[in-house]
């Protein structure tokens, strides 16, 4: 197509996502409890070959041209990496310091459970053919732990902000845990990469660049962006130049987490992290997240629905077979993190909802099994699976919640109370999107 082609088709597509999105979103939002990003992962995977393809071929592939994927692709990094950015910026700080000895046992637990999981399943799933030619078991395995392993992390931040959690303990220990969690998944699949013969240099560059990076954004980062903070007090205002230069730092952030074979999110989650506090966080947040929300995201949903076919599931076997990947999946998972959390030292309700929200895996699972699926790593097959054990495991995690924390919190008279930051700053969420 030329690109005068590929214009015409992007501004329809965007229109029939964005509505989509929406329509999907409200109605499970309206009808089934559940947060508007949870419909909007379901849309994607209906715009897809799964059941617009399957119902209106030709349309849905006039619509979705082969050469339009690549617009959609950019466009999808885009807006999971600069919701991540604003997930940063309304991140506590003090909470993660004060929960850091959690979140860290929550987090190891909730990728060691979900490796021995793997270690039992991967060789059987090798020899029903479901990875890609030439891969061997301990690939096999590396892959399927971190697929298992992952949390979806912006997911888990669009429900703990939906909940009302953003500023509380739980929120903070839950998106401590989430963050280190999907750092060492990341970490997996680049070695997975790297034995698979993108070469060795693939995890060193990961692992290191990786842990340079945090380093210097957590030391320098604050004394670094605090002029930024200052001249938007002295204005009280976020000017286009200004907002400029927190663009371009997000754009440098995120070139240096993709280039060193990690992910753009974790650039802009870190930079959000490290950002000043104040007017310029709340002004950024009112600024750019109507846009990243609305737009950008959706885009990514739908990338990824394109990819899958959940009608190769189309057989008893099969459907076993996806049945052993949910169940060992939801149990490996939640069950380590909630014992990780009582272990230390968090009530049991606390400990239940911890281990429901790592248990949702929606957007990062989604960017992991495309990443596996492009590279060769695992078949069309096992990916519909592990797509559909995305939508169900992220389904799962706000009635779950609720049923063990929410309902029980309000019951208490607490879930007000725990909106209160313990040394009296009142958190600023984002601003919910409608």
């Amino acid at each position: 197509m030329t690109p005068a082609e590929l214009s015409v088709v992007f501004f329809l597509q965007m229109a029939v996502i964005i509505a989509a999105c929406r329509a999907v979103g409200w109605a499970v939002k309206r009808w089934l409890g559940q947060p508007q990003v949870v419909g909007e992962m379901i849309a994607g995977v209906i715009l897809g070959p799964s059941l617009f393809g399957l119902l209106a071929p030709d349309i849905q592939a006039a619509l979705f041209p082969k050469d339009s994927k690549d617009v959609l692709f950019v466009g999808a990094q885009m807006g999971v990496g600069l919701y991540m950015f604003l997930v940063g910026l309304g991140f506590q700080r003090e909470h993660f310091r004060t929960n850091a000895v959690s979140a860290a046992a929550v987090s190891l637990s909730g990728m060691a459970a979900p490796f021995l999981v793997a270690v039992a399943i991967a060789p059987w799933l090798l020899s029903l053919g479901l990875f890609g030619e030439g891969i061997n078991v301990m690939q096999a395995t590396l892959f399927t732990g971190a697929a298992i392993a992952i949390t979806a992390f912006p997911m888990l931040a669009r429900i703990i902000h939906e909940r009302g959690l953003s500023g509380t303990r739980l929120g903070a220990l839950s998106l401590s845990a989430g963050a280190i969690d999907d750092a060492g998944a990341w970490t997996v699949l680049a070695i997975v990469l790297a034995t698979f013969g993108a070469g060795p240099m693939v995890a060193v560059k990961a692992i290191v660049g990786g842990l340079a990076f945090v380093a210097f954004m957590l030391t320098m980062g604050p004394r670094l962006l605090a002029p930024l903070a200052r001249i938007a007090e002295r204005e009280q205002k976020l000017s286009p130049g200004l907002l400029g230069i927190v663009l371009i730092l997000f754009m440098l952030c995120a070139f240096a987490m993709d280039a060193i074979g990690i992910h753009a999110v974790f650039g802009g989650f870190i930079l959000g992290c490290v950002m000043p506090r104040g007017f310029l966080a709340a002004e950024l947040k009112r600024q750019l997240e109507p846009f990243a929300v609305v737009v950008l995201l959706p885009m990514f949903f739908t990338f990824s629905g394109l990819n899958t076919q959940l009608t190769m599931v189309n057989n008893l076997g099969l459907l076993a077979v996806t049945l052993v990947i949910l169940a060992g999946s939801i149990l490996a998972k939640g069950v380590a993190c909630w014992a990780a959390a009582r272990l230390t030292g968090q009530d049991n309700a606390t400990a239940m909802g911890i281990g429901a929200l790592m248990n949702a895996r929606g957007l990062m699972e989604l960017i992991i099994i495309n990443i596996g699926l492009q590279r060769g790593i695992i078949g069309p097959a096992l990916f519909s699976m592990l797509v559909l054990m995305a939508i169900i495991t992220t389904l799962m995690a706000s009635p779950v919640f609720e049923f063990v924390y929410g309902r029980k919190a309000r019951e208490r008279g607490e879930l007000g109370a725990l909106n209160e930051v313990e040394d009296g700053v009142r958190a600023e969420p984002a601003s919910a999107a409608p």
